[in-house]
């Protein structure tokens, strides 16, 4: 029987990986149950994805993109007068509105990396990705920070089951901004006040 050529296959498993950890969590993504999902043979995904890590990394490096894409289209860095804290916070906002189940899912598969080393290297994709164009408006280590404090606001949301505070995360981006260099930060004397 003649193999049939299917260039989207490889495309397709990664996405149901996505869908299947959205539901029942990384616990239960399998090569099984990620077939099954994606209505491919057992051995496509063994094919394309030899570990089920493989697999994770895949996942991973997809919804890192998706954050990224959203960096590009908003176009954070284009006005280098605009307040960097309130364009951050809002780019949050933006994320965190695509809804709850998906910012879970990317979080689970971001912290899936303390015990799935071969993770690390994604995960720590992200953080420079981000830091690489925070960079452009202000310095290597208000950057790291602000990734830092990004990353804490929006977990610890998730974790109380809290709402996103678009307020609460410029200022605080604001406070981190006004200690650093301030270059293009934009955002006053960082004394927490809000008043840019």
């Amino acid at each position: 029987m003649a193999r049939r050529y299917d260039p989207e296959r490889r495309q397709r498993i990664i996405d149901a990986a996505l869908r299947v950890a959205g539901e029942k969590g990384i616990a239960g993504l399998s090569h099984r149950s990620v077939a099954a999902e994606a209505d491919v043979p057992l051995g496509s995904t063994t094919y394309h994805f030899k570990t089920l890590d493989d697999l994770l990394v895949a996942a991973l490096r997809q919804a890192n993109e998706g954050f990224a894409q959203l960096v590009r289209e908003r176009g954070v860095l284009d006005d280098p007068d605009a307040d960097l804290a309130a364009e951050l916070a809002a780019l949050l906002g933006e994320w965190a509105a695509r809804g709850r189940e998906g910012v879970e899912l990317e979080y689970e598969l971001y912290l899936a990396a303390l015990r799935r080393p071969a993770l690390r290297p994604v995960a720590a994709e992200w953080c420079e990705g981000v830091g690489a164009v925070l960079r452009e408006r202000t310095d290597p280590a208000t950057a790291r920070g602000l990734v830092a404090l990004m990353d804490g606001i929006c977990l610890q949301a998730l974790l109380t089951g809290g709402e996103y505070d678009e307020a609460y995360t410029r200022e605080m981006l604001g406070r981190v901004l006004g200690a650093g260099s301030g270059a293009g930060s934009g955002s006053g004397s960082g004394s927490g006040s809000g008043g840019r």
